[in-house]
């Protein structure tokens, strides 16, 4: 039998937004101050053309305050777009920072489009 399943992520290594399908992407690796600027022009440009868009953060390995901040932007540029953007599989490590940040709310899961 085939294992389907992709690689553990490696710390250690760049954030990275990949395609994962139709309106479905990944991000994974380290993301914080390093990539964060890259990612954001990265993700304007892959989330322009759609309307609703998913982003798996399951594979990100570290994040910091500058990750979060990206985070943040691509939802609120979603939002002020009219735009669907939701994240799914938040890491606890993200959850946390959100938390101590007063801003986990953003993150939540949305119930809406």
């Amino acid at each position: 039998m085939t294992n389907l399943r992709p690689p553990p992520p490696e710390v250690g290594q760049p954030g990275r937004l990949a395609a994962a399908g139709p309106g479905r992407f990944e991000l994974s690796g380290e993301v914080g101050f390093d990539d964060a600027a890259r990612l954001l022009a990265e993700g304007d440009a892959a989330f322009a053309p759609l309307d609703s868009v998913e982003v798996d953060l399951a594979r990100i390995t570290r994040a910091d305050s500058a990750g979060l901040a990206l985070l943040i932007e691509w939802l609120l540029a979603a939002r002020s777009a009219g735009k669907l953007l939701r994240y799914c599989n938040v890491p606890p490590a993200v959850v946390s920072l959100a938390g101590i940040s007063d801003v986990a709310e953003l993150l939540a899961p949305s119930t809406g489009g």
